[in-house]
């Protein structure tokens, strides 16, 4: 079982180095993934889930430290603010910097989640950049909520499925979506 995950991180870690895409369990949902500052991978990745370019993805990283080389003005107590979420939360940040554009929304904003699943946390720590991670589904389609949902046409057209947590199924959620305006309060998305 270690030696599985192990192998998953390593070769995950590897896959998107070279600039592929990898199935793999997230925090909340299966997610497909790429390395978030690899303009080639998010393209590939737009044409896997038949997803409109103009819609953004949403990315992981470990901690504020890392959230801070590409959000050009996080508040202060951003750490303090961000550890008072009990469920996984993604957060919308205003002026993304160091990311391709097909990563941002239209208005220069980023999707954020500091995540805790330790597959996630490893593969990020390693890998060494932000992973996106984004519905194992076509877009339009509902989201799977464990492995054995997600469609054929998705696993084959990934570089490399993870086999972590496939026999999981517990149910899972997408995250709650906030967006975190200029005055340092939170907007609910979803």
């Amino acid at each position: 079982m270690i030696r599985e995950y192990e192998q998953d991180i390593k070769v995950s870690s590897d896959i998107l180095k070279l600039g592929g895409v990898i199935l793999y369990p997230t925090d909340t949902i299966w997610g497909i993934g790429c390395d978030a500052t690899n303009e080639l991978a998010v393209e590939k990745l737009f044409k896997i889930k038949h997803r409109d370019a103009k819609k953004s993805f949403v990315l992981l990283m470990t901690d504020v430290k890392q959230l801070s080389q590409y959000i050009a003005n996080p508040l202060p107590d951003l750490e303090s603010v961000l550890s008072n979420f009990t469920e996984p939360t993604t957060v919308v940040y205003e002026q993304a910097i160091n990311l391709p554009s097909s990563v941002l929304s239209k208005d220069g904003s980023v999707a954020v989640r500091i995540t805790n699943d330790p597959f996630c946390r490893s593969l990020i720590k390693r890998f060494r950049n932000p992973v996106v991670s984004t519905s194992a589904n076509v877009s339009g389609e509902p989201s799977p909520i464990h492995f054995s949902l997600i469609t054929n046409a998705i696993k084959a057209n990934v570089d490399y499925v993870v086999h972590w947590r496939q026999d999981d199924i517990s149910t899972r959620q997408p995250s709650t979506i906030l967006k975190l305006s200029k005055d340092g309060s939170f907007i609910k998305i979803r």
